[in-house]
């Protein structure tokens, strides 16, 4: 009992030492803000200016929600390549509550963004005594490798630092540099992200003057500065896009002729399309997913669906693989590491296409693959038992050979 205590003790010591320290802060993107990098286009590019550009936000949140809300399971292998379910403290803190204010949901978002957008995202693991009891996110981490070769985290929060070592740590790592860190996308696509941001506010800056691409006024008499004055005036009034439609009398001979929208402008629309494609490339994610099409191309169809299915396959399974990989190497223990793993459950991706997950469970039923009650549970039906437990396979198929010939 006293020991249990002591190790209480030292938890709650831990808990209030990370809120001193390394605990984020209720300040939302400061965080983020910090840092970043100048870029030609005159625009600094960190992860709070990232967010700005609505294809970066887009790339990284369904990144994010994809990742987030797929069931994770730990399993535990036996003989002959087989595996039981298992559901532990560790399962409960990965798949149900990872800290008192998180869901999992939630916190596999927030990690996995930081992952996607900076090249890595930093979670202090939370003990009491040896046991590990929850995960709760770092901002604003400095990784360092001391002189052992070990990394080491500081953490600075509300003015102050604190001093993480790496068995303190869940870090998730991007694709890769060789130092043991990730590398960041908005890092090393600074010039591509900076452009978007340009460009955005220089197409606000056209814009809010809607009689800019309208036309101009023409007039054989020379005005005097007083009317020239008046007439500005005028204009004002009928300027912006909130007064788009009103009608405007001309007088003196002044005369309205329509432009269409000059080249300068029209190229600066396709510089803003360009981007949009540029920053998916960055973050490996097709246009089409964040709503945006090529020139003739439909939102709808088998060429879609084949770009989806290579998104899950070459851009989020890799993602998946890495996450499974870090928490065998980092939160399963030692001595059940060659035993249990955490795996992602990839067929959850058809949830929303009934035809293709039908396809899916009838060629695993009659392929002998999957129970009819292993069915029904990817289903959320109850479970008929009897011999729908049992597997089956098609039979209809027989040797050439023997077509014709009685068994004897």
């Amino acid at each position: 009992m006293i020991r249990f205590l002591k190790a209480a003790v030292r938890g709650i010591k831990n808990e209030l030492r990370a809120g001193e320290s390394g605990w984020m802060s209720l300040n939302g993107s400061e965080p983020w803000a910090s840092g970043g990098k100048s870029t030609p286009s005159g625009k600094r590019v960190n992860a709070a200016s990232s967010l700005e550009v609505s294809a970066v936000w887009d790339c990284v949140k369904k990144t994010a929600q994809v990742i987030s809300t797929l069931p994770l399971n730990l399993f535990e292998k036996g003989k002959d390549n087989s595996r039981t379910r298992v559901e532990n403290e560790l399962t409960q803190i990965l798949t149900t509550s990872p800290n008192r204010e998180q869901t999992a949901v939630e916190f596999w978002e927030a990690m996995t963004a930081q992952m996607v957008l900076k090249g890595n995202g930093y979670a202090e693991r939370l003990y009491i005594g040896n046991r590990l009891v929850g995960l709760r996110p770092l901002l604003n981490v400095h990784p360092v490798r001391t002189n052992e070769g070990s990394l080491r985290y500081r953490v600075y929060d509300r003015g102050k630092s604190s001093e993480l070592p790496d068995n303190k740590v869940f870090h998730l790592r991007g694709f890769g540099g060789g130092d043991g860190l990730g590398m960041s996308a908005i890092k090393y696509g600074a010039n591509s992200i900076g452009a978007a941001l340009a460009a955005d506010e220089t197409a606000g800056s056209v814009f809010s003057n809607s009689m800019l691409a309208a036309g101009i006024f023409s007039s054989d008499i020379v005005l005097n500065p007083e009317q020239r004055g008046q007439l500005q005036t005028l204009i004002d009034r009928f300027t912006g896009s909130r007064r788009a439609g009103k009608t405007l009398t001309l007088e003196a001979g002044l005369k309205f002729q329509q432009l269409q929208i000059n080249p300068e402008d029209a190229q600066l629309l396709e510089t803003r399309r360009f981007n949009v494609e540029d920053v998916c490339r960055w973050f490996g994610v097709p246009p089409i997913v964040i709503g945006h099409s090529a020139e003739g191309q439909t939102m709808w169809g088998s060429g879609v669906e084949a770009i989806m299915l290579s998104w899950l396959t070459t851009g989020i399974n890799p993602l998946l693989v890495k996450i499974e990989a870090r928490i065998r190497k980092d939160l399963i223990p030692i001595e059940k590491r060659g035993h249990w793993y955490f795996e992602y459950m990839r067929e959850a991706m058809l949830q929303m296409d009934s035809k293709a997950k039908g396809d899916f469970l009838l060629k695993m039923r009659m392929g002998g693959f999957m129970s009819g009650d292993e069915g029904r549970d990817k289903l959320n039906l109850p479970r008929r038992g009897g011999n729908n437990d049992e597997l089956v396979v098609q039979t209809s198929m027989g040797l050439v050979d023997t077509l014709g010939k009685e068994d004897k």
